[in-house]
């Protein structure tokens, strides 16, 4: 009995540490920095494109929000989306990605920009203000960027895919160009309200992608906002929208078709995969 306890005991701590070994790539890092504006500390996590260290060149950067669930099975929620991995096996094409953790059970306030008469939130221009006056200059600084507009984006899904949106409409003179992953229009009327009386810029960009499975108001609200676009000028050719099939809110969905959305916003439509 007692050799079949140990037995038992040391498969369980011996898959318990083969799950918790992390997958980051060894081109991540990770540094701390304040926030001011949120009043706390954010941890961050770099990628360096693999040719970095060996290189003169600068690079777009892509601002991630949520950063646990991008790079590593260990601090996932339900699995990681394989940035790291997909950017590793790159030969072209590179760019600098930021991961910004989120503040765990601060997270709805810090990605939402406006307030839910159910859910609450509404400190998403702090969050903002702290990556455009805080994080990005320290960034510009640290690593060589390309820090214009036009080779900055932001990035993220649900609450994260709503404050990339808003980010670049509210902030176009630092971010260009947004990748907004089943985003959470439905948090608050105000977001279309913003959008009808903003004049975006024509050099803005918007990757849309939504699952057909995520929810009855979730393919409405995204397409409602892609048709408000259209009629606010932007040009068409400035969308990438996609409703796929079957899809599940979930780090699948957004994991399976980060690398459309990435070639679409940092290279101009060059070497688009199409995986629909």
């Amino acid at each position: 009995m007692r050799l079949k306890i140990f037995y038992i005991l040391f498969f369980v701590f011996f898959f318990n540490t083969i799950q918790a070994q992390s997958t980051a790539s060894k081109q991540i890092t990770k540094f701390t920095i304040a926030a001011p504006q949120l009043d706390t500390l954010k941890t961050i996590w770099v990628y360096l494109p693999k040719d970095y260290q060996n290189s003169q060149k600068s690079y777009p950067v892509v601002y991630m929000n949520d950063a646990q669930n991008l790079f590593d099975d260990e601090t996932s929620y339900i699995g990681e989306w394989g940035i790291d991995e997909y950017m590793d096996q790159l030969t072209e094409h590179k760019s600098i990605i930021i991961g910004i953790e989120h503040g765990n059970k601060k997270r709805l306030d810090e990605l939402s920009p406006y307030t839910n008469e159910k859910y609450g939130g509404g400190k998403g221009d702090a969050y903002l203000t702290f990556i455009k006056n805080t994080l990005k200059p320290h960034v510009d600084v640290t690593y060589r960027t390309k820090p214009k507009a036009e080779h900055t984006t932001i990035f993220g899904a649900s609450l994260g895919g709503l404050i990339s949106f808003y980010a670049t409409i509210k902030y176009p003179d630092t971010f260009g160009k947004a990748g907004v992953f089943s985003a959470s229009f439905w948090f608050s009327e105000n977001i279309y309200d913003l959008v009808k009386t903003t004049e975006i810029p024509k050099s803005s960009r918007f990757y849309f992608l939504v699952g057909s499975d995520e929810g009855e108001s979730m393919v409405p609200d995204h397409q409602r906002m892609v048709e408000l676009l259209k009629s606010k000028g932007v040009n068409a050719e400035h969308i990438e929208n996609h409703i796929i099939e079957g899809g599940k809110h979930n780090e699948a969905l957004w994991k399976s078709h980060f690398p459309n959305a990435y070639q679409w916003l940092t290279y101009n439509n060059t070497q688009l995969i199409t995986n629909d």
